[in-house]
């Protein structure tokens, strides 16, 4: 046996992934973890982006069923052509936009088909403009797919929706793709048709005629009040979207990872060659469940889940609102909110800590009230907190209670 030494192993990491920024949400997540570790009670439910209710019954059959039947192994690369066709049928119902079976492909999870898409098309010097507040991964997924993220602001007295103003001075030659997530991940904001159709007929000079569009729309069933219209819908749009979608909201099947990515031909080609060397395909299982999500879901399973949301919004709200000096618009989509808790920073705790931030308030919040919530600096808004209603009203009451308690402890310098 040798008692010889040898070099240590170097574990250099690549500068494409030391330049990923760690997620404030994980760092939330990794701290309430080993607080309740230790037997301590945290309210972390208002933190987590993922529906309170339990997939559709038809769905649970569905999951079950597959692997009864065998159902488990690899599938073609872009989806069953069975869940390709129930995609198209309801993007055709429920959008309006007709898409042939070779124009989508089914992905694990919204968000590798985000990533597919942007490696696919992007390239040094390319640019991808992205509204804020943004979905945290945007930046990073820009980043490793090569581009420049420009970050173009939206302002809570708009609503948070974009302006034709802001997009006109962040779009130029060399921007490649203009994400828009609609509804919005974290505000809520549901873009209106009339507002689209100013950002298409943008679009359409012919200095910008080489701009795409990806529409991530995973939340475009939960909408309270107000149509949700699709970008690919508009006139001439079709050609130049990749409408992102899938089943993790809507059908709350977050631990499914099953998405899709609806797109011109040549598009689905080149995401789907990087999907090869991947994941090969999504899960099989997951795929069958996907199918009966979308043919065997009655509708209004669905709108039942939407109205208790709208209900757990307003909830959240009115209590958000009893706290003095925070503000917040009322979100018309998905299940976030995002109110500016910044008139408290700049104060001290009871043991003299400065909060210079809202990540110092959510840390702050985390020990010292036991609530989970994601600092608005994960998503490019730096002056709020982010929090779900997708939970129950005892915890919804919890956690607004002790939120507003926490801000009013603080005291000025």
């Amino acid at each position: 046996m040798s008692t010889g030494s040898y070099p240590r192993a170097r574990f250099a990491v690549s500068p494409l992934v030391a330049g990923v920024a760690t997620s404030k949400t994980v760092a939330i997540f990794s701290q309430t973890s080993e607080m309740k570790s230790r037997g301590e009670a945290v309210n972390a439910a208002l933190c987590v982006g993922q529906p309170d209710f339990p997939p559709p019954p038809a769905v649970v059959e569905a999951t079950a069923e597959a692997a009864a039947k065998g159902l488990t192994t690899y599938t073609a690369l872009l989806g069953t052509l069975e869940l390709r066709r129930a995609i198209c049928e309801y993007l055709v119902r429920a959008k309006g936009t007709p898409y042939a079976e070779d124009e989508v492909m089914v992905s694990g999870g919204g968000k590798q088909a985000i990533y597919e898409a942007m490696v696919a098309l992007c390239q040094p010097g390319d640019e991808v403009v992205i509204p804020a507040p943004y979905y945290t991964s945007y930046p990073d997924i820009v980043g490793l797919a090569g581009a420049t993220s420009v970050i173009m602001p939206t302002h809570p007295s708009d609503d948070y929706v974009p302006t034709v103003a802001e997009l006109e001075r962040a779009l130029n030659e060399r921007t490649r793709i203009l994400i828009l997530c609609n509804p919005c991940n974290p505000t809520g904001a549901v873009i209106p048709r009339e507002r689209l159709e100013q950002i298409a007929q943008l679009l359409r000079r012919p200095d910008l005629a080489h701009i795409l569009v990806l529409s991530d729309e995973i939340y475009e069933a939960i909408t309270y009040g107000v149509p949700h219209v699709s970008f690919a819908a508009l006139d001439g749009m079709k050609e130049r979207t990749l409408t992102i979608n899938g089943f993790s909201k809507a059908y709350s099947m977050t631990g499914y990872r099953l998405g899709y990515l609806a797109a011109p031909v040549p598009i689905i080609k080149a995401a789907s060659r990087l999907q090869a060397q991947i994941s090969s395909c999504a899960s099989s299982i997951s795929q069958h469940a996907g199918v009966a999500a979308l043919t065997r879901t009655p509708d209004d399973l669905i709108a039942g889940h939407v109205a208790a949301l709208c209900a757990k919004r307003d909830l959240a709200l009115e209590l958000l609102r009893q706290i003095p000096n925070v503000s917040c618009p009322t979100p018309e989509g998905a299940f976030y909110l995002l109110p500016d808790i910044s008139a408290y920073f700049g104060r001290k705790t009871a043991a003299g800590e400065l909060i210079g931030s809202a990540e110092a308030a959510c840390i702050h919040l985390l020990h010292e009230y036991k609530v989970a919530l994601v600092p608005g600096e994960a998503f490019g808004a730096p002056a709020t907190v982010r929090l779900s209603y997708a939970a129950t009203h005892d915890e919804i009451r919890d956690a607004i209670t002790k939120l507003g308690a926490c801000l009013s402890a603080l005291r000025l310098p």
